[in-house]
């Protein structure tokens, strides 16, 4: 959980419920790079749906989860620069 967060506000609660897209720039030079990209978005629970674009060195992930921790998390097993390029929100509402 990210310590920014209390979980007894709305903020909190609008993550837990709302479908996050988010879409990253990472320098994915080969296809090792995106197979290790492909295994480290696999085992991240919070992540439901992800597309690997190699051409475009973009990577776009959704499901439920707080942005910033998610990139941290894909930097440190990287080892590379995440730059975040749009964050979308959907709640369940609509």
């Amino acid at each position: 959980m990210n310590p920014m967060i209390d979980p007894g506000t709305t903020e909190f609660a609008s993550f837990m419920t709302a479908q996050i897209l988010m879409v990253m720039r990472i320098n994915l030079d080969c296809n090792a790079c995106c197979r290790k990209m492909r295994r480290i978005l696999l085992k991240m629970k919070e992540i439901e749906t992800h597309l690997i674009e190699k051409q475009y060195c973009r990577v776009s992930v959704c499901g439920r989860f707080i942005p910033a921790d998610v990139a941290i998390k894909i930097r440190k097993k990287m080892k590379r620069r995440v730059e975040i390029l749009d964050i979308q929100e959907y709640s369940n509402m609509e």
